[in-house]
């Protein structure tokens, strides 16, 4: 009787943060201001200020406790992401995977698999000297789009149930729709396609002068396009996970796989 008066309560918690983040998420007032939030932090390189277990992660809080819960509620087997940089993403879902090996008492570990054109010397002897790398974390390099590549990823996700897709490369609307094309396949109902840095398409326009993305030309807008063809019929934006982050590089980018 007293888990059942748990459970009810703990549905009935739940029912409540839905609705608060929805009441939030049509706030557009609320919204205008994490925009404007957004748009001055990353004026100080805001994104820049934090590691995960010792590494620099160029990510925003929120996304970051979004990742953990998509990984809760997912249990990927896989979770493939393009971009590293200095690689505390890839510690983070490690990490993130080796605690749900842990719950669940599993020791076939679960993986991450990175990739990027150009790893620095530096970023892989760190990354490999991690705790968390040796079974865990491997690595490619090369373009994400590139023949080579998309068949060295599609051969390691052929052995995997379940696959997170993370996109955080090249940020052009070219090259993630073709990041799209090339690996929303792998993601199976249930799971997620998550694309970072939507939130270019709502920045100034003169935000980016060196980039080669900018308003009109970004993940966004590649999201966009992708969603309304026949391959991204499978996908929706969970706008319920947006309502609640508020604060995030990705709106628009959660993709869940619905079929």
């Amino acid at each position: 009787m007293t888990d059942n008066s748990d459970q009810t309560l703990h549905q009935t918690f739940r029912e409540e943060c839905a609705a608060n983040a929805a009441q939030a998420g049509q706030d557009l007032a609320l919204k205008a201001k994490t925009v404007d939030w957004l748009v001055h932090t990353c004026r100080h390189k805001y994104s820049y200020n934090f590691t995960w277990l010792g590494r620099p992660i160029i990510q925003y809080p929120q996304d970051v406790m979004a990742l953990q819960e998509l990984v809760w509620q997912v249990k990927p087997d896989l979770i493939i992401e393009t971009g590293i940089a200095h690689g505390g993403s890839l510690i983070l879902n490690a990490s993130l995977l080796a605690l749900l090996d842990l719950c669940e008492g599993r020791t076939t570990p679960r993986q991450v698999l990175g990739i990027d054109i150009d790893i620095r010397a530096h970023n892989r002897a760190a990354i490999e000297a991690h705790p968390l790398t040796p079974g865990r974390i491997e690595m490619l390099q090369g373009s994400s789009i590139g023949e080579d590549i998309v068949a060295q990823v599609r051969e390691r996700a052929s052995h995997a149930e379940r696959v997170l897709l993370i996109l955080d490369s090249n940020h052009t609307h070219e090259h993630v729709l073709a990041e799209l094309q090339l690996y929303s396949d792998l993601v199976k109902p249930g799971s997620y396609c998550v694309v970072f840095d939507t939130v270019v398409e709502d920045m100034p326009a003169d935000f980016f002068p060196d980039r080669p993305w900018g308003p009109g030309n970004n993940p966004k807008t590649a999201v966009r396009e992708f969603l309304a063809s026949e391959a991204g019929q499978r996908f929706r934006v969970d706008r319920a996970l947006e309502d609640k982050l508020l604060l995030t590089v990705a709106p628009e980018g959660y993709l869940y796989c619905q079929g």
